[in-house]
């Protein structure tokens, strides 16, 4: 034993016997894991899960989906999925606003997380045994060298979700006064609300296929015999755009009252257009304070180069 814990040493330094242990740490938790989350269901976690279904309940512990014999990733979804309904709504929600509407959206970004967070930690570890083969680590630079790739992979699903969620609802606001005013031009031409929803679809998709999916969506749940007022409801929830839900209230008020939706359309429309309008004069008024440091960063050292260089060349040739 004491041979062997010398060649490790001398391998890979004095923390060797820590990695090797660490490895072994590593390489068992990977073999216990598909046991554990292949394990047997309970007969009477079946017949609970059924009741909860039948009763439109949904029982801690138990899936908050309907499973699907040809999803994979079914045996893992106690691990994969956030067995709290609100946790899971909140997260289903996130990610129907970033466009992932995909039934299996939430398990398979909690697999996505976990995966690149254990081949990060992978990464990490074999990257540091080639560096301690090459040079003496400390211990706050072996785990750092461990640690932050796999924190860097398992943070990575959230940051992309969040810059798409970002991204596609400012797709959405840009192209949201120009489907009103399609809108408004279609239903004053005497069409529907309905009708004029899947034509503005249509003639969105080439500039803005986020709002066209939104609207494509309205159609067909309105086709489908779902209530007009819910779907509405429903793509305020999945587009999370202030203005669109200001919008959908509108609707549902008109209709409520019994109101013109084409006079109701004309002024939001024209709204909508004078607040694109502030948001471009807003970002033009900020330009100017970003530019700043770029221009101070730019233009003040070439300009003191110029100015003071000469003298102090000067002066030092003349102390030489």
């Amino acid at each position: 034993m004491e041979a062997i814990q010398t060649m490790i040493i001398d391998v890979l330094g004095p923390f060797g016997p820590l990695m090797i242990v660490g490895l072994l740490g590593v390489f068992l938790i990977l073999i216990t894991l598909p046991v554990l989350l292949k394990r047997e269901v309970d007969p009477l976690d079946k017949l609970r899960a059924s009741n909860a279904a039948s009763v439109g309940k949904t029982a801690k512990g138990d899936n908050l989906r309907a499973a699907s014999g040809r999803d994979k990733l079914e045996k893992y979804s106690n691990f994969l999925e956030p067995q709290n309904e609100e946790e899971y709504s909140a997260s289903k929600l996130n990610l129907m606003q970033a466009g992932y509407r995909s039934p299996n959206a939430v398990r398979i970004f909690h697999f996505v997380q976990f995966a690149l967070g254990i081949f990060g930690l992978v990464g990490g570890t074999i990257y540091a045994l080639i560096k301690m083969s090459q040079v003496t680590v400390e211990t706050q630079q072996l785990v750092m060298m461990i640690g932050i790739p796999g924190i860097l992979g398992y943070f990575l699903p959230k940051y992309w979700v969040t810059r798409r969620k970002a991204t596609r609802q400012q797709e959405i606001t840009n192209g949201f006064p120009d489907s009103l005013d399609m809108l408004l031009v279609c239903v004053e031409a005497g069409q529907s609300l309905d009708q004029s929803i899947v034509r503005v679809s249509n003639e969105l998709r080439a500039g803005f296929p986020d709002l066209s999916d939104e609207f494509e969506i309205v159609s067909q749940e309105v086709k489908a015999g779902k209530d007009k007022n819910t779907v509405l409801r429903d793509m305020s929830e999945r587009c999370g755009v202030p203005d669109i839900t200001s919008f959908v209230t509108v609707l549902v008020q008109s209709q409520q009252f019994g109101t013109s939706i084409a006079d109701a359309l004309r002024v939001y429309s024209s709204e909508m257009r004078d607040k694109r309008v502030m948001r471009a004069e807003e970002a033009a008024n900020k330009l100017p304070t970003k530019m700043t440091l770029a221009t101070m960063m730019l233009t003040v050292p070439p300009l003191m180069v110029i100015l003071i260089g000469p003298s102090i060349y000067a002066i030092v040739k003349n102390l030489a």
